[in-house]
Protein backbone atom coordinates (compact mmCIF):
# COMPACT_ATOMS: atom_id res chain seq x y z
CA UNK A 1 0.00 0.00 0.00
CA UNK A 2 1.12 3.33 -0.83
CA UNK A 3 1.27 5.29 2.48
CA UNK A 4 0.84 8.99 2.97
CA UNK A 5 3.96 11.16 4.34
CA UNK A 6 5.49 13.85 5.08
CA UNK A 7 9.21 14.16 4.64
CA UNK A 8 11.42 16.99 6.87
CA UNK A 9 15.60 17.35 6.73
CA UNK A 10 17.79 16.70 4.03
CA UNK A 11 20.28 14.23 5.30
CA UNK A 12 21.75 12.42 8.22
CA UNK A 13 20.05 9.09 9.78
CA UNK A 14 16.28 8.47 9.03
CA UNK A 15 13.47 8.14 11.43
CA UNK A 16 9.97 7.23 10.33
CA UNK A 17 7.08 8.08 12.55
CA UNK A 18 3.73 6.37 13.46
CA UNK A 19 0.82 8.24 14.60
CA UNK A 20 -1.54 6.73 17.06
CA UNK A 21 -5.08 5.34 16.69
CA UNK A 22 -7.37 8.02 15.09
CA UNK A 23 -4.02 10.33 14.57
CA UNK A 24 -2.48 11.55 11.52
CA UNK A 25 1.25 12.79 10.19
CA UNK A 26 0.00 16.22 11.56
CA UNK A 27 -0.01 15.32 14.73
CA UNK A 28 3.80 15.02 15.04
CA UNK A 29 4.86 17.55 12.79
CA UNK A 30 6.33 20.47 15.39
CA UNK A 31 8.09 17.15 16.82
CA UNK A 32 9.60 16.59 13.59
CA UNK A 33 10.97 19.76 12.89
CA UNK A 34 12.97 19.02 16.20
CA UNK A 35 15.26 16.12 14.50
CA UNK A 36 14.74 17.58 11.09
CA UNK A 37 18.27 19.69 11.97
CA UNK A 38 20.53 16.38 11.78
CA UNK A 39 18.10 13.84 10.38
CA UNK A 40 15.49 13.04 7.73
CA UNK A 41 12.47 12.81 9.11
CA UNK A 42 9.41 10.68 7.52
CA UNK A 43 5.98 11.25 9.55
CA UNK A 44 3.80 8.54 8.13
CA UNK A 45 -0.21 7.72 7.50
CA UNK A 46 -1.10 4.65 8.64
CA UNK A 47 -3.54 2.80 6.49
CA UNK A 48 -7.24 3.59 6.90
CA UNK A 49 -6.20 7.23 8.58
CA UNK A 50 -4.91 11.07 7.39
CA UNK A 51 -4.51 10.66 3.63
CA UNK A 52 -2.82 7.17 2.91
CA UNK A 53 -5.41 5.24 1.44
CA UNK A 54 -8.66 3.38 2.56
CA UNK A 55 -8.89 -0.51 3.29
CA UNK A 56 -11.02 -2.82 4.41
CA UNK A 57 -8.22 -4.92 5.23
CA UNK A 58 -6.19 -4.32 9.05
CA UNK A 59 -4.15 -5.68 11.39
CA UNK A 60 -0.61 -5.28 12.79
CA UNK A 61 0.73 -7.27 10.02
CA UNK A 62 -0.22 -5.26 7.62
CA UNK A 63 0.45 -2.40 8.93
CA UNK A 64 4.23 -3.61 9.39
CA UNK A 65 4.02 -4.99 5.56
CA UNK A 66 3.32 -1.19 4.73
CA UNK A 67 5.86 0.58 6.68
CA UNK A 68 8.66 -2.64 5.19
CA UNK A 69 6.98 -1.35 1.62
CA UNK A 70 7.93 2.20 2.60
CA UNK A 71 11.32 1.87 2.99
CA UNK A 72 12.04 -0.39 0.33
CA UNK A 73 10.54 2.08 -1.99
CA UNK A 74 12.30 4.79 -0.29
CA UNK A 75 15.59 2.95 -0.34
CA UNK A 76 16.12 4.09 3.61
CA UNK A 77 18.86 2.11 5.02
CA UNK A 78 19.41 2.02 8.73
CA UNK A 79 16.54 3.45 9.80
CA UNK A 80 15.42 4.35 13.37
CA UNK A 81 11.47 3.40 13.77
CA UNK A 82 9.03 5.52 16.04
CA UNK A 83 5.92 4.62 16.63
CA UNK A 84 2.93 6.02 19.55
CA UNK A 85 0.30 3.84 21.01
CA UNK A 86 -1.10 1.82 17.73
CA UNK A 87 1.78 2.90 16.12
CA UNK A 88 4.19 1.75 18.50
CA UNK A 89 2.24 -1.75 18.40
CA UNK A 90 3.22 -1.44 14.72
CA UNK A 91 6.24 -0.69 15.36
CA UNK A 92 6.76 -3.88 17.61
CA UNK A 93 4.96 -6.01 14.89
CA UNK A 94 7.72 -4.45 12.49
CA UNK A 95 10.80 -5.82 14.67
CA UNK A 96 9.32 -8.92 14.47
CA UNK A 97 8.90 -9.71 11.28
CA UNK A 98 11.39 -7.44 9.49
CA UNK A 99 14.30 -7.39 11.84
CA UNK A 100 16.75 -6.71 9.30
CA UNK A 101 15.10 -3.57 7.42
CA UNK A 102 16.21 -1.22 10.79
CA UNK A 103 18.36 0.29 13.24
CA UNK A 104 16.76 0.82 16.62
CA UNK A 105 12.96 1.46 17.77
CA UNK A 106 11.07 3.61 19.98
CA UNK A 107 7.87 2.86 21.26
CA UNK A 108 6.17 5.42 23.00
CA UNK A 109 4.07 4.12 26.10
CA UNK A 110 2.43 1.14 25.02
CA UNK A 111 3.06 -2.19 25.62
CA UNK A 112 2.90 -5.43 23.35
CA UNK A 113 0.03 -6.84 26.05
CA UNK A 114 -3.70 -6.95 25.27
CA UNK A 115 -5.65 -3.67 25.60
CA UNK A 116 -9.23 -3.63 26.95
CA UNK A 117 -11.65 -1.79 24.42
CA UNK A 118 -11.75 1.47 26.15
CA UNK A 119 -12.82 4.00 23.43
CA UNK A 120 -16.67 2.59 23.11
CA UNK A 121 -17.98 6.32 24.14
CA UNK A 122 -15.51 8.54 21.67
CA UNK A 123 -16.65 5.79 18.84
CA UNK A 124 -20.45 6.58 19.88
CA UNK A 125 -19.40 10.13 19.82
CA UNK A 126 -17.55 10.46 16.29
CA UNK A 127 -20.34 8.03 14.81
CA UNK A 128 -23.42 10.57 16.45
CA UNK A 129 -21.95 13.67 14.19
CA UNK A 130 -24.11 13.82 11.03
CA UNK A 131 -21.77 14.47 8.33
CA UNK A 132 -24.64 15.61 5.87
CA UNK A 133 -25.65 18.14 8.12
CA UNK A 134 -23.05 18.97 10.27
CA UNK A 135 -21.03 22.45 9.11
CA UNK A 136 -18.48 23.21 10.69
CA UNK A 137 -15.57 21.52 13.76
CA UNK A 138 -17.19 24.09 16.04
CA UNK A 139 -20.63 22.16 15.24
CA UNK A 140 -19.22 18.97 15.46
CA UNK A 141 -17.80 19.52 18.73
CA UNK A 142 -20.35 20.57 20.24
CA UNK A 143 -22.11 16.95 19.55
CA UNK A 144 -18.94 15.02 20.87
CA UNK A 145 -18.47 16.94 24.12
CA UNK A 146 -21.69 14.37 25.10
CA UNK A 147 -19.29 11.84 24.90
CA UNK A 148 -15.84 12.98 25.54
CA UNK A 149 -14.97 15.39 28.55
CA UNK A 150 -11.46 16.34 27.46
CA UNK A 151 -11.41 19.38 25.04
CA UNK A 152 -7.75 18.37 23.77
CA UNK A 153 -9.21 15.01 22.91
CA UNK A 154 -11.68 16.44 21.13
CA UNK A 155 -10.03 18.89 19.21
CA UNK A 156 -7.52 15.93 18.72
CA UNK A 157 -10.36 13.72 16.84
CA UNK A 158 -12.19 16.43 14.70
CA UNK A 159 -8.50 17.32 12.94
CA UNK A 160 -10.07 14.18 10.80
CA UNK A 161 -13.14 16.34 9.75
CA UNK A 162 -12.42 18.04 6.31
CA UNK A 163 -14.87 19.14 3.55
CA UNK A 164 -14.69 16.16 0.64
CA UNK A 165 -15.23 18.49 -2.50
CA UNK A 166 -16.80 14.87 -4.04
CA UNK A 167 -19.11 14.91 -1.40
CA UNK A 168 -20.12 18.28 -1.28
CA UNK A 169 -20.05 17.90 2.76
CA UNK A 170 -18.07 17.32 5.66
CA UNK A 171 -16.06 13.72 5.60
CA UNK A 172 -13.26 11.92 7.93
CA UNK A 173 -10.22 11.74 6.57
CA UNK A 174 -9.69 8.05 8.75
CA UNK A 175 -11.71 4.96 7.54
CA UNK A 176 -14.18 5.25 10.55
CA UNK A 177 -16.24 2.19 9.79
CA UNK A 178 -13.13 -0.02 9.43
CA UNK A 179 -11.83 1.04 13.04
CA UNK A 180 -15.19 1.22 14.53
CA UNK A 181 -15.23 -2.56 13.25
CA UNK A 182 -11.47 -3.54 14.22
CA UNK A 183 -11.63 -1.74 17.53
CA UNK A 184 -11.34 -4.98 19.64
CA UNK A 185 -8.24 -6.22 17.31
CA UNK A 186 -6.42 -3.02 17.72
CA UNK A 187 -6.20 -3.67 21.33
CA UNK A 188 -4.84 -6.99 20.29
CA UNK A 189 -1.37 -8.35 21.96
CA UNK A 190 1.92 -7.97 20.05
CA UNK A 191 3.13 -12.04 20.06
CA UNK A 192 6.56 -13.96 18.43
CA UNK A 193 8.08 -17.45 19.19
CA UNK A 194 11.61 -15.98 19.33
CA UNK A 195 13.22 -13.16 21.22
CA UNK A 196 13.69 -9.82 19.11
CA UNK A 197 17.24 -8.66 19.89
CA UNK A 198 17.22 -5.09 18.24
CA UNK A 199 18.27 -1.91 20.42
CA UNK A 200 14.50 -0.85 21.67
CA UNK A 201 13.35 2.04 23.61
CA UNK A 202 10.24 2.25 25.68
CA UNK A 203 9.24 5.64 26.73
CA UNK A 204 6.51 6.37 29.06
CA UNK A 205 4.78 8.92 30.73
CA UNK A 206 4.38 9.38 34.73
CA UNK A 207 0.87 9.78 34.67
CA UNK A 208 -0.06 7.23 31.98
CA UNK A 209 -1.50 4.07 32.74
CA UNK A 210 -0.59 2.02 29.76
CA UNK A 211 2.18 0.43 30.73
CA UNK A 212 2.75 -0.64 34.10
CA UNK A 213 5.28 -1.66 36.56
CA UNK A 214 4.83 -5.24 35.60
CA UNK A 215 4.28 -4.90 32.15
CA UNK A 216 8.55 -4.36 32.09
CA UNK A 217 8.52 -8.48 32.80
CA UNK A 218 6.74 -9.49 29.46
CA UNK A 219 8.77 -6.39 27.32
CA UNK A 220 11.87 -8.05 28.31
CA UNK A 221 10.49 -11.56 27.33
CA UNK A 222 10.15 -10.22 24.43
CA UNK A 223 12.77 -7.36 23.80
CA UNK A 224 15.70 -8.72 26.25
CA UNK A 225 17.64 -5.55 25.20
CA UNK A 226 14.79 -3.33 25.39
CA UNK A 227 15.54 0.37 28.08
CA UNK A 228 13.12 2.31 29.21
CA UNK A 229 12.61 5.92 30.16
CA UNK A 230 9.78 7.45 32.21
CA UNK A 231 8.96 11.57 31.54
CA UNK A 232 7.85 12.96 34.66
CA UNK A 233 4.66 14.86 34.16
CA UNK A 234 3.75 13.35 31.18
CA UNK A 235 0.54 11.88 30.21
CA UNK A 236 -0.15 9.18 27.14
CA UNK A 237 0.55 11.66 24.84
CA UNK A 238 4.08 12.47 25.82
CA UNK A 239 5.32 14.07 23.41
CA UNK A 240 2.31 16.70 23.40
CA UNK A 241 2.92 17.01 27.23
CA UNK A 242 6.59 17.58 27.38
CA UNK A 243 8.38 17.92 23.98
CA UNK A 244 11.60 19.12 25.22
CA UNK A 245 11.90 16.28 27.60
CA UNK A 246 10.93 13.68 24.96
CA UNK A 247 13.08 15.19 21.91
CA UNK A 248 16.29 15.20 24.68
CA UNK A 249 14.96 11.53 25.29
CA UNK A 250 14.78 10.28 21.73
CA UNK A 251 17.82 12.36 20.94
CA UNK A 252 20.19 10.81 23.73
CA UNK A 253 19.15 7.33 22.88
CA UNK A 254 19.90 7.60 18.98
CA UNK A 255 23.29 9.15 19.77
CA UNK A 256 24.52 6.43 21.82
Amino acid sequence: MQLNYRKLGESGQPIIIMHGLFGMSDNWLTISKEFASVNQVYILDLRNHGQSPHSEEFSYQLMANDLAEFIVQNDLKNSIIMGHSMGGKVAMQFAIDHSKLFDKLIVVDIAPKFYQVHHTSILQGLDAINLQTVESRTEANEILKRFEANEGVRQFLLKNLYRNPEKGHLDWRMNLKVLTREIANIGGEITSNQVINSRILFITGSESSYVLAEDKISILQLFPNAVFETIEGAGHWVQADKPKEFVETVSKFIAN
